[in-house]
């Protein structure tokens, strides 16, 4: 009985630090990466832009301003939004990979709960533009709502194509928990079909990852030149800035869930270790190695699914965004999935190794063989 209380505390311990601690690492990254990403974004359109540091300046001086709310608004929906949408967007780091670790909690269907998950901050955007009170935040609210509904299937339909791709190779292994799809990559069971289908699939996340986000091209709930900020004109204050907060928090969440599905190469793979050796002095450069290299793959999903997304294309209507989601990510997305069930009806091949990795190249399809054909 001992023990067992003694277990109980130390995981009651584990979670609790473990929580506050990717809740800091998820505000500081957070906001250092749109520093980040406002630097870039000015230089690409040859401007000098902001010091990396300026996200840091503003939610530290949002936290000082006075808190404002409306007239017309209900306050305590209008006050525990932007708390609601902090707490989930933080809840779903305790479910990611994060630099060769182990997920801090981890269940059967990791992937169905950070779904629901990250519908949660959007909610709250939308229940607190609804309470607000205010015109421009109704229309924003109504906005988010549309987009939601339209980027949520493409979402759907690749996560099924990889739970179903790893669930005809591993059998009676949880294929929902991102723990086992960072241990064995999508990448490892496919050939030259598959192979094509996850990048579809990988572009497609792509794309939905602003929306997802509210930045542009998808960003028409805010369109600070048309609804004066939409969701958030009421917002001012430690509101606005624990919205803010969100943002930064959700951008990590997005870029983490792009690099554990479809990148979760690591460093102790590459040089041959068979699993991350224990924690000790000796293992503190394999550690922070790891933590670098997962650091720098979020960038660089940040750069390509944020950045370059929004300074090179105009901001959509909400119909172009909806048509955009439901007709052609809808039938890329289907494409994928196809390409990867044919791929593993009709591929018998060859194992190469790159990286650690055991990637899977077929020579023909058996269809082939069974019409006769060499």
């Amino acid at each position: 009985m001992e023990q067992y209380i003694i277990d109980l505390l130390t995981t009651g311990a584990i979670v609790l630090f473990g929580t506050i601690g990717l809740a800091l690492f998820g505000i500081f990254f957070g906001l250092l990466y749109k520093g980040v990403d406002r630097k870039l974004s000015a230089h690409m359109q040859g401007r000098i832009g902001p010091p990396i540091r300026q996200p840091f300046r503003d939610v530290s001086k949002l936290f000082v301003k006075e808190n404002i709310i409306p007239e017309n608004a209900i306050p305590w929906i209008f006050n525990l939004a932007p708390l609601a949408g902090l707490i989930a967007t933080i809840s779903i780091l305790l479910y990611i990979p994060i630099g060769g670790f182990e997920p801090l909690l981890s269940s059967k269907g990791d992937l169905i709960l950070i779904l629901y998950l990250l519908i949660i901050p959007s909610l709250a955007m939308v229940t607190g533009g609804f309470s607000s009170g205010s015109p421009y935040a109704t229309v924003g609210a109504q906005r988010e709502m549309v987009t939601m509904i339209a980027y949520e299937f493409p979402l759907a339909i690749i996560i099924i194509a990889i739970a179903w791709k790893l669930s005809i190779n591993l059998q009676n292994t949880n294929v929902f928990a991102l723990s086992t799809i960072t241990a064995t990559p999508i990448w490892n069971f496919v050939g030259p079909l598959g192979f094509l289908g996850c990048l579809v699939l990988l572009f497609v996340l792509v794309v939905v990852t602003p929306a997802e986000l509210s930045k542009i091209p998808f960003d028409s709930p805010e369109a600070e030149t048309e609804l004066a900020g939409g969701l958030l004109a009421e917002y001012s204050g430690r509101n606005l800035a624990m919205f803010y907060l969100t943002d930064g928090v959700k951008t990590v969440v997005m870029a983490s869930i792009i690099v554990a599905l479809f990148f979760p190469f690591n460093i102790w793979r590459m040089i041959g270790l068979d699993a991350l050796p224990a924690i000790s002095l000796e293992a503190i450069p394999i550690y922070t190695a790891e933590i670098i290299f997962f650091l720098i793959k979020v960038l660089l999903v940040i750069l390509f699914s944020l950045t370059l997304i929004r300074v090179s294309v105009a901001r959509l209507k909400i119909d172009q965004i909806v048509y955009t989601y439901w007709v052609p990510l809808t039938l890329l997305a289907l494409v994928g999935l196809i390409c990867i069930m044919w791929d593993g009806w009709t591929m018998e091949g060859h194992i190469i190794n790159i990286f650690g990795f055991k990637i899977q190249w077929s020579a023909w399809p058996s269809m082939f063989k069974l019409l006769g054909i060499p």
